[in-house]
């Protein structure tokens, strides 16, 4: 039943049932009319209104379960649609609302693994360049002031030895942001590796105390989930050193129901309703592009906990 029928029948019950009464009722209507007259006739318009309110109440119920949905959808969050059961109009609006989400989320997942790819590809071509040019000239630089102070009188070497001490820190941090745009331990040595070095660099600059728990049977992974399990505990160790206000930090890896499970928790300060910055959304898209889910909720007894499951087979998309 379309929804114009759906409307005029409810309303066609409630008239109907009004005119039956008036005319089963014993009830007439003087001209001027009394005072117990026209209590009736309000009262039964009261009833006739209420019970028209209530009857379209419960036949557009399912237009409000629609219109809530279509405010709070998120394509990061694969997989919200209405039930549609039965025919007519408000079915078959229910039925295409959901596959236009299906489209949107498919779309929407190719597009951000495109954008990922191509972000990866850039990351990897700045990381080598860095290496290849900017970090072997500072090399060079270095070994340059390293014989220029071996040659020069004491009072100048002091000098140029401070020179060595800050081009080698420079050249520490040049390393350091190549390792971060690309880690190379990741493809060399896989992702436990990379997830130790990194948890290592981390508690080295930040101060914090790092746990690793790692299973030692964790199944062979596609490099496209490793890449998204590492960047995912890379953006939540950084969103811990930026905001979490934490003494401690734990980084689990562990093996699941046909997937592995990311789990990095903190005991900092907490949060009630995490806000969907760009960070978290690019966590949930990474997440999207092996088919995965993320979850970031409050820990068991304070901080925050970022949970990402990923499936062993990469999706499709």
């Amino acid at each position: 039943m379309s929804l114009f029928w759906r409307i005029f029948a409810l309303n066609a019950v409630v008239l109907g049932a009004a005119t039956a009464l008036l005319l089963l009722a014993p009830v007439t209507v003087s001209v001027p009319v009394l005072l117990t007259e026209a209590v009736i006739l309000v009262g039964g318009l009261a009833v006739m209104l209420v019970a028209n309110a209530a009857l379209l109440r419960f036949g557009l119920a399912p237009l409000d379960r629609l219109t809530k949905l279509m405010n709070t959808v998120d394509l990061l969050r694969p997989g919200q649609r209405l039930p549609a059961s039965g025919g007519g109009g408000v079915a078959e609006l229910i039925r295409t609302f959901n596959a236009m989400l299906e489209r949107l989320e498919q779309e929407r997942a190719a597009s951000s693994a495109r954008a990922l790819l191509a972000q990866e590809a850039e990351r990897r071509r700045i990381a080598q360049e860095l290496h290849d040019e900017v970090g072997q000239s500072m090399t060079a630089i270095l070994l340059g002031l390293k014989r220029s102070a071996d040659d020069v009188p004491e009072s100048q070497r002091r000098e140029l030895q401070e020179l060595q001490e800050i081009t080698r820190e420079s050249l520490d941090e040049v390393r350091r942001l190549v390792r971060r745009l690309r880690p190379g331990v990741l493809d060399d040595l896989g992702l436990v590796s990379a997830l130790t070095s990194l948890s290592e660099d981390f508690a080295t600059h930040t101060g914090l105390l790092v746990t690793r728990r790692f299973d030692a049977d964790l199944p062979p992974l596609a490099p496209e989930t490793e890449l998204v399990l590492y960047r995912v505990a890379q953006e939540s160790l950084t969103n811990v050193a930026r905001h979490a206000d934490a003494g401690r930090v734990t980084v689990a890896l562990r093996r699941a129901d046909g997937g592995v499970v990311l789990t990095v928790t903190d005991d900092g300060s907490g949060i009630e309703a995490p806000r969907e910055g760009a960070g978290i959304r690019g966590m949930r898209e990474r997440a999207l592009l092996v088919g995965g889910s993320l979850e970031i909720t409050p820990a068991p007894r304070a901080g925050t906990r970022v949970q990402l499951t990923a499936p062993l087979a990469r999706k499709q998309l």
